[in-house]
């Protein structure tokens, strides 16, 4: 229904009609308070044995909780990191989005203001030819939506949420950079250190080989042994190639996700990450405050929380007020100067009456959307929990393994000395070149091991951190 407030018809309106409607219009709104709500967690989420058998701890000690400058502290990872967050081309897009997303926010909170608009027109009417009659309007409108029963706030509420989607979805992307140059850095590290083991190796074996051939001459060894030990020297001196060739791979990789073209990374080592000495994973829900994922989620069922508030407002009365003031020359000679003024007011109440279930379809629609957007956040929280307790296995696992590996190369080490020196001296020929070779190669593949280990650890412990949202804040 329509109401004109114009000047005639306000007057006639009774004392006894106008207490009428205005309580008409104060049961309404007290009927629509439901759609004024903001979002609150939902209390039944199961949050308790998130993390399975991993340690629970205070949440402002959890590892997530770091800053990435608290929990990397090697100089040169930290300046590749800094490049990479304000050099890499999706975290300068997912900039402009967020730009974005914070201009529709400033027009949904401009939907509460007056909107105004100047229309002039001109017009020139004749009859038989005869001298043309000027006409011209300049009125100036308004209209202001005042009453739309919370159509206005939940879309404010939901152009506020999708700025902090966009906001998250930065911290998501700025949590996998820095975690993967994290680790493509390491793995230069671990990269270099065999290097240069194999490189060592190599060496020592080019030795043997001429030890071997001297042997060979002085008829203490046979060609078979010299063939032998030059085929193990050739195929640790072919496993350098392989080497180099994955250390350039690595740098280009990082290079790609530092928007550069291909060079040299300057690097430490691998002693230069100081892992933990205890790890404290938060209480469950902390993972709310620190992964973006998770934090998405919940977003996700604060916008269809919002839908579902707005599809409830489509049930209650919208008030409009608009309004026109200007003058007109009514067909004066007198063009400059304004022949009358004109105004008129418009109230306008509109409530919906039957909309062939259209408005109850598109109620429950959102109320079942919202409902997925709660299960979706509920199995979030637990693929965050599982990652968690994978990433703390995995590093449980490889500082189990260290201490083994430690003895297994102090064993080698003795066994190569021991074989070495027993076929150098040829000792009533119980040793021969295949013990030699046997140890120096279970040396060698030990040493790459503890290396590889050694990199697992500080994989691990990344992967935790970033399980734990660890990254992603911003500096």
């Amino acid at each position: 229904m329509s109401i004109f407030l114009q000047k005639n018809i306000l007057p006639s309106l009774k004392g006894r009609g106008r207490r009428v409607g205005l309580l008409l219009l104060t049961t309404l709104l007290m009927s629509s308070c439901g759609i004024y709500r903001s979002y609150e967690r939902p209390s039944d989420l199961q949050t308790d044995g998130l993390y399975g058998s991993a340690q629970v701890g205070n949440s402002e000690q959890s590892l997530g909780a770091k800053a990435w400058r608290e929990f990397f502290t090697d100089p040169q990872l930290q300046a590749l990191i800094e490049r990479g967050l304000s050099q890499n081309l999706s975290m300068r897009q997912l900039d402009l989005q967020i730009q974005e997303a914070q201009e529709y926010l400033k027009c949904s909170k401009l939907a509460y203001i007056p909107t105004l608009a100047i229309a002039p027109q001109g017009q020139l009417s004749s009859m038989d030819w005869s001298k043309p009659l000027k006409f011209y309007t300049v009125p100036l409108s308004a209209s202001w939506q005042i009453g739309s029963f919370g159509k206005l706030r939940n879309a404010k509420k939901s152009a506020e949420v999708a700025v902090e989607q966009t906001q998250t979805a930065r911290q998501a992307v700025q949590q996998a950079l820095v975690a993967n140059i994290a680790n493509i850095y390491y793995s230069l590290c671990m990269l270099d250190a065999q290097l240069a083991i194999s490189e060592q190796t190599a060496a020592n074996w080019r030795q043997n080989v001429e030890l071997t051939r001297k042997l060979m001459a002085a008829g203490r060894s046979n060609k078979a042994a010299v063939a032998q030990t030059e085929a193990n020297c050739f195929s640790v001196e072919a496993n350098l190639y392989d080497l180099r060739e994955g250390i350039i791979q690595a740098e280009n990789a990082l290079c790609t996700i530092l928007g550069e073209a291909p060079h040299h990374i300057e690097r430490g080592g691998l002693n230069s990450f100081q892992v933990p000495a205890a790890v404290e994973t938060g209480i469950p829900m902390a993972l709310l405050q620190n992964r973006p994922d998770v934090r998405q989620a919940e977003l996700a069922l604060a916008s269809k929380f919002y839908a579902v508030n707005s599809a409830k407002a489509d049930f209650y009365p919208s008030l409009t007020i608009s309004g026109t003031l200007g003058f007109t020359n009514n067909g004066s000679s007198i063009e400059l100067n304004p022949g009358k003024w004109i105004w008129n007011a418009l109230g306008q109440l509109i409530q919906p009456i039957f909309q062939n279930g259209r408005l109850r379809a598109q109620k429950r629609v959102a109320e079942m959307q919202q409902e997925e957007a709660k299960l979706a956040f509920q199995q979030s929280l637990i693929a965050a929990g599982n990652e968690v307790n994978t990433a703390l296995v995995k590093l449980q696992t490889a500082q189990g393994k260290r201490q083994a590996i430690d003895g297994q190369i102090n064993a080698l080490n003795e066994a190569v000395s021991a074989t070495e020196a027993l076929y150098r001296d040829n000792v009533s020929r119980q040793v021969n070149y295949i013990n030699v070779l046997t140890a120096q190669t279970g040396l060698l593949s030990a040493q790459l091991g503890q290396l590889a280990n050694q990199y697992a650890i500080i994989s691990a412990t990344i992967e935790l951190y970033q399980a734990l949202g660890g990254g992603s804040l911003k500096e």
